[in-house]
């Protein structure tokens, strides 16, 4: 995607919407092993030892693979849960192997709540986030609603705090050039697809191999 200046956020995430969901289930297949390929190895997977993740949905690239490499390692693996009140908190809750999930509001996968098994956000080492469209300097375009924003709004204050490094998962197609940042925005350290890395952050270059 290049010439994207015209559009408003809106249009931009139905076009890139679009073209995510318009890959194949083999292209999608593809994709996430992939993905596994780019992350599996890298220092910043191998070092951490609580991850969040995400189950995918509207074409969304996949990190299944991801999760269950995590599980076999002995890493504490986490998915995004809604709060049914406020309706706008997301919380991040210890998933394991073969655990039963049940589907939110929006038809997406979750363990059923437990507040024994939920982690603050700054706990977690690395966040593997969703989204609909990216640049190269850590700029990301959600779906509109907003959760992570605000769980992670305590990170605007970047020189108090370190953790988690936020990574975005995603399809070449879903790339930008440049996305104009509201204020609320949460940059991401980096970007990573099923072909490459785009890193944002300086402090990644010295773990990337």
């Amino acid at each position: 995607m290049t010439e994207t200046a015209p559009l408003s956020r809106p249009q931009l995430r139905r076009l890139l919407r679009k073209a995510r969901r318009a890959l194949t289930p083999s292209e999608q297949r593809q994709a996430a092993q992939g993905l596994y390929r780019q992350l599996a190895q890298h220092p910043l997977f191998r070092r951490a030892k609580h991850i969040s993740l995400y189950l995918p949905t509207d074409g969304e690239i996949d990190p299944s693979l991801l999760l269950r490499a995590a599980q076999r390692r002995g890493k504490a693996t986490y998915l995004p849960v809604l709060s049914a009140w406020p309706r706008t908190k997301m919380v991040f809750q210890r998933v394991r192997p073969g655990e039963k999930l049940l589907p939110n509001r929006f038809r997406i996968l979750e363990p059923r709540v437990n507040i024994r098994r939920q982690r603050k956000v700054w706990a977690l080492d690395l966040v593997l986030m969703p989204l609909v469209g990216f640049d190269d300097e850590g700029g990301r375009l959600g779906m509109g609603g907003g959760f992570y924003d605000r769980s992670l709004a305590y990170l605007a204050r970047r020189q108090r705090w370190r953790k988690p490094t936020l990574l975005g998962l995603a399809h070449e197609c879903q790339k930008v050039d440049r996305l104009a940042q509201a204020s609320w925005d949460v940059p991401m350290a980096g970007t990573v697809t099923n072909k490459q890395w785009y890193i944002a952050e300086a402090s990644l270059e010295s773990a990337t191999p």
